[in-house]
């Protein structure tokens, strides 16, 4: 999996920092949570492609997370597409979405509405990108309804021709056991996946949240995540009454959080435009998450 991350700005872009928006990608195929403005432009600074968008995710309805639906549609549409593009979220974005799609003046393609609920958690296959994709949505808790999301890859176990030598299956029926299929060979024996393959994979886990509160279910959506990417609007513990009453987390609270899920590692996101330097807060970070990474836009990695 190839995560990208295109910018990692709250409220209003900088000069030098996009607003927050995540590109996943997976054997060509990708998804996207948020458009802020200006993230056909990150998509193209990181020498991203567009036409690899299968489907769309959005957290909640501020502009910070919409506003760049109209022009990242249109230059979808310059693509060529014509296939539906899907749109995954809560009913209250439902009418700011058709209103953004609305003044492209027209696309070549559908938008796809998905409703997901906003008071419930829910799981999403995006079979357009691989049978074992899913994208699990949690609700957290910011000013208007707002959603988490838990992004898996199952994985299947290693195919191991030296098993499937030992019991003379014919080449011809390696792959369809490698996809978990059961074969019934020429001697009429009947050989399942798990004769010719070795210990199951764990999956690929990608965690997602910005604007909400620290909540307990946060901890539940980043267990064991490979990458967990969260909210640090401020490095200050000043203002933590200021976060409290905006609905927002500051810095501490996510690398809290990942310590307690257990994740592998710690990207920060969505910083105030008047954090001007999150760097500064390096040591006061690592003192409570070792391997938190004070991200910057176009952060990239592979995980494998």
């Amino acid at each position: 999996m190839e995560i990208t991350l295109l910018g990692t700005g709250g409220m209003m872009p900088l000069k030098d920092r996009f607003l927050t928006s995540l590109y996943v990608e997976h054997e060509g195929h990708a998804m996207l949570i948020d458009c802020g403005e200006g993230t056909q432009v990150a998509i193209a600074a990181c020498g991203l492609k567009l036409s690899r968008i299968e489907a769309m995710f959005l957290t909640h309805r501020h502009v910070d997370h919409v506003g760049g639906l109209p022009g990242l549609l249109l230059s979808l549409a310059n693509t060529g597409r014509t296939d539906p593009l899907p749109i995954h979220c809560g009913p209250s974005v439902v009418s700011t979405v058709r209103a953004l799609v609305g003044v492209t003046g027209g696309l070549p393609f559908p938008i796809d509405l998905k409703i997901l609920p906003e008071d419930a958690p829910a799981e999403t296959v995006l079979t357009a990108i691989d049978p074992m994709f899913t994208v699990r949505s949690v609700p957290m808790q910011h000013r208007v309804p707002c959603l988490g999301y838990r992004i898996t890859l199952a994985r299947k176990p290693v195919f191991a021709p030296e098993k499937a030598k030992a019991l003379d299956v014919p080449v011809p029926f390696w792959s369809r056991l490698h996809a978990g299929e059961t074969v019934t060979l020429p001697d009429g024996r009947s050989i399942v996946p798990a004769d010719v393959t070795g210990a199951a994979r764990p999956p690929i886990v990608i965690a997602y949240t910005t604007d909400t509160l620290p909540l307990p279910r946060i901890v539940d959506l980043a267990r064991d995540a490979d990458l967990f990417i969260g909210e640090g609007m401020y490095g200050d513990l000043a203002k933590r009454e200021s976060m409290d009453d905006k609905h927002h987390m500051l810095m501490q609270d996510s690398c809290r959080i990942a310590m307690e899920a257990g994740a592998k590692r710690l990207w920060l996101t969505h910083y105030s435009p008047a954090e001007k330097g999150p760097m500064a807060w390096k040591e006061a970070l690592e003192a409570i998450c070792p391997f938190v990474h004070i991200s910057q836009d176009g952060d990239h990695i592979q995980i494998k």
